[in-house]
């Protein structure tokens, strides 16, 4: 019992590091892509980026490439 528990424990600390390190890796691109198209992040769009979901950088990502702007890229 205590050998399932732990290991039930250990499994479940494995997957948060990997969503913890997926959410990383996409923050981690799309502020060098915002920083390509539009220049220095400012602080307002800095904030958005550390408080987003994965799922909504995945579509920022997407979405990057359309957008004129900041404000349209994060535009929901």
């Amino acid at each position: 019992m205590l050998a399932e528990n732990l290991e039930s424990l250990v499994k479940k600390e494995r997957l948060e590091g990997r969503k913890e390190g997926r959410l990383e890796g996409v923050e981690g691109t799309l502020r060098k892509l915002i920083a390509l198209k539009f220049g220095e992040i400012p602080h307002w769009a800095d904030a958005r980026l550390e408080q987003a979901s994965v799922a909504e950088l995945d579509a920022w990502v997407a979405k990057i490439l359309a957008a004129n702007s900041l404000v349209e890229l994060f535009d929901d």
